[in-house]
């Protein structure tokens, strides 16, 4: 062997490590990954049903169906060869860390490693796995696969209050798991919808029909309408809602299941940005009393539950604080 050889047989080579997301249609990969793959010497892939397969295959790339220690990488890779060694879902972490060790002897002369990411999750991806997890729960949890909407309607209410509670609490790492349970009731409804007989509906019907109804009310970022108020997009949101509903009151779409002071104030408002001169009705009793304090704090820009609710945790703690007991927010009863 000439010293040319010799050199090029001592030369590390390169070493890929190409990773993919689930989350994006097979095939989808990055232009750096493509250029990788149609350069390497060689193209190792140790799950012979991976996704990606079929169309690295029916780009004219041949794949090596080989789990390989990282010894056997490194041997691959002498003379200045290029493989690339394309992960399955779990990262390949056996054949990392025995390359680290391997790196850690400072007896091996390592290729030039490199962790070449050919798929990216976009915004929201995450989202695609709560629904895939929600689909096995239906179908394999003996208590989720007997669900209705109306035997979850109350856990609903339960974590809208609980979110609400997070956000007058101001804890972050409370504010964002409340969020994931109110989620969950929206993905867990849109899952069991897909099963009625006459009308199902997807958690994608959910997710487009509130896309396109926030779509039409903001004409002022998606059409050629302006808004350089907040008043403006009140304007907009409203007009736009009143031509898709096609309400003849006011109060046509509040809720009175709500509770009672925030049904008084969401009417009160109701009212005021219709401009109607409407009097309070008299009448005797603690109600019409409540009534009147729940408009006046609409009024005055004050939600009148949030309100009622702070002055409420202020004589929790005076009971807490008669009853020898810290201020502080007790436990929660019972399993969450």
């Amino acid at each position: 062997m000439n010293e040319t050889s010799r050199e090029t047989a001592a030369t590390p080579g390169r070493a890929v490590l190409l990773t993919t997301s689930h989350r994006v249609a097979p095939g989808l990969l990055s232009w750096p990954a493509w250029q990788a793959l149609r350069a390497a010497d060689a193209v190792l892939c140790a799950d012979g049903a991976h996704p990606q397969l079929p169309y690295l295959r029916e780009a004219g790339i041949a794949v090596a169906l080989t789990a390989p220690t990282a010894q056997e990488l490194v041997d691959a890779c002498a003379g200045g060869r290029t493989v690339v060694v394309v992960a399955t879902g779990e990262g390949e972490p056996a054949l990392t860390d025995g390359l680290a060790r391997l790196a850690g002897t400072g007896r091996t002369a390592m290729p030039d490693l490199e962790l070449l990411p050919a798929s990216y999750d976009l915004p929201g991806a995450r989202l695609l796995d709560l629904v895939q997890v929600m689909d096995r729960i239906r179908a394999e949890c003996p208590w989720s696969s007997r669900q209705t909407h109306e035997g979850l309607a109350k856990y609903g209410i339960e974590e809208a209050y609980e979110l609400v509670e997070a956000i007058e609490a101001g804890d972050r790492e409370e504010l964002r798991e409340e969020l994931g349970d109110v989620l969950l009731q929206v993905v867990f409804h849109s899952r069991i919808a897909e099963e009625h007989p006459d009308a199902p509906f997807s958690v994608d019907d959910v997710a487009g029909g509130i896309v396109a109804k926030l779509v039409h009310r903001h004409p002022h970022v998606f059409g050629d309408e302006t808004a350089e108020t907040p008043e403006d997009v009140k304007e907009h949101w409203l007009r736009t809602k009143a031509e898709e509903k096609r309400r003849t009151s006011v109060t046509d779409g509040v809720p009175l299941g709500q509770p009672g002071l925030a049904l008084a104030a969401k009417l009160a408002s109701r009212t005021r940005t219709a401009d109607l001169d409407v009097p309070l009705p008299r009448g005797e009793g603690i109600g019409y009393e409540l009534l009147a304090l729940a408009v006046r704090a609409e009024a005055a820009g004050i939600d009148p539950e949030a309100a009622l609710r702070a002055a409420a945790r202020v004589y929790r703690d005076a009971i807490r604080a008669a009853e020898g007991l810290s201020a502080q927010r007790p436990s929660p009863d019972g399993p969450e």
